[in-house]
């Protein structure tokens, strides 16, 4: 049985100046913006509840921004130099403003991520009132079915839903990507930006951790829990940055920081490369002290990474390497051994099979086409009043707060524009 449409805030009404799909970060938050300056909004979602993504970001505590998040290198697309127009219009620091003006205690972790002290739901609460103190109306638990253009005579689209058909001036698609299906994630954005002749970019998982064919990977898999600082790199995109964070081991590949990073710009078929060791010279360390250590080489190789991974690397090393064995002494090791031994720790190139796909990715990498869209406005240049904003669109930003803030600027880029 259908759940009924909660209409809330302006029930009777169905001509707005501006309707919003999807009452996300982007949705709600373009939504406060044109609301607050004059403008007629209705929000609509399938979702009973607005801002799930939010509720379960950041352990439930939601990075909302990172004070480096108006970094334009730190975000990935077809078009690299969309996004700095919207994030110059409204930086980090404007955020912060906001939350400050709800009271809403924060902590800044490393890297410059801010999280909230308590529960991510203040962030959902301040959206919803931000939104609320502009006369929004919200269409909860209302599906969309389609979204045609008005009358050429009255400009504007039709928009079906549960509730019956929406009159807009303006079309506003927040309805993000599909990453994390059990919050409602679906096509619908993508599907409308082709009914109006936009091109969509081939969306993929992104911030999600990589997997290995079971069979090589199982001496790894064993390591599940293990973690260590790595510098990792995806060498086959020459524009892609590298990136020192924590790596994990799990049964079925790699997670952690560093490879949900290297996640968004790695391709299938491409390798990966670890350095696993990124804070020492080990080749060097060891050559010198060569000559009278006496310790175990397993040992050795402990004082640089964890070591039940010290164990079993030397062990896989020593499976083409006679003579070389966890136990045996460093100084029983020829220099060429040592060599290509700290060679496999700090240049460890691996080839992942695939990733753990859009359960597991934090976000959607791919989406609308920037080519086609006014990166003051969000607007569609060839579809006049139509706007796209947040994760649906072709811009993704890295781990840390970055993919929230594109969210708050990209979504106020368009609630300026639809209320002039």
């Amino acid at each position: 049985m259908s759940r009924p449409c909660r209409a809330e805030g302006g029930a009777g009404p169905q001509s707005f100046d501006v309707a919003v799909l999807g009452a996300g970060a982007a949705g709600m938050f373009c939504a406060g913006v044109a609301g607050q300056r004059g403008a007629r909004v209705v929000v609509i979602d399938h979702a009973a509840q607005p801002g799930e993504k939010i509720r379960i970001s950041g352990g439930g505590r939601c990075n909302f921004t990172n004070v480096d998040a108006g970094r334009l290198e730190r975000y990935a697309g077809s078009e690299p130099r969309f996004a700095r127009h919207a994030l110059r219009a409204y930086l980090p620091k404007r955020f912060l403003e906001l939350v400050a003006r709800h009271r809403i205690p924060w902590h800044e972790k490393h890297r410059g991520q801010l999280f909230c002290d308590d529960s991510s739901l203040r962030i959902v609460r301040m959206l919803r009132e931000e939104a609320e103190s502009g006369g929004v109306a919200w269409r909860l638990g209302c599906r969309v079915h389609g979204v045609r253009r008005a009358d050429p005579g009255e400009g504007g689209f039709e928009v079906d839903t549960d509730a019956g058909v929406v009159r807009t001036r303006s079309l506003v698609v927040a309805t993000g990507g599909l990453s994390i299906p059990k919050t409602g994630a679906s096509d619908l954005g993508y599907r409308i930006a082709r009914q109006f002749g936009l091109r969509i970019v081939e969306t993929r998982p992104a911030l999600v951790p990589l997997t290995f064919d079971a069979a090589d990977w199982a001496p790894f898999g064993a390591l599940a829990g293990v973690a260590l600082e790595v510098d990792i790199a995806a060498p086959a995109q020459p524009d892609a940055p590298r990136f020192r964070e924590d790596l994990l081991f799990t049964h079925r590949g790699l997670s952690g920081p560093a490879v949900l990073q290297i996640s968004s710009f790695w391709r299938p078929g491409t390798p990966l490369e670890i350095d696993l060791a990124p804070a020492r010279r080990l080749e060097q360390v060891w050559i010198d002290a060569q000559p009278e250590a006496r310790q175990q080489l397993a040992t050795l190789l402990a004082a640089s990474l964890p070591r039940r991974l010290a164990a079993l690397w030397v062990e896989r090393f020593g499976a083409n390497h006679p003579g070389v064995r966890p136990e045996t002494r460093v100084a029983e090791v020829g220099k060429r051994a040592l060599r290509e031994l700290a060679g496999s720790v700090q240049r460890w190139e691996l080839h992942p099979s695939g990733t753990e796909g859009y359960r597991k990715a934090e976000v959607t990498s791919g989406g609308v086409a920037t080519a086609a869209l006014d990166p003051r406005t969000m607007q569609a240049r060839e579809v006049p009043g139509l706007h796209f904003v947040g994760e649906v669109v072709d811009v993704t930003g890295w781990l840390g707060g970055y993919n929230f803030q594109w969210a708050w600027s990209s979504g106020f880029a368009a609630g300026m524009a639809v209320s002039e």
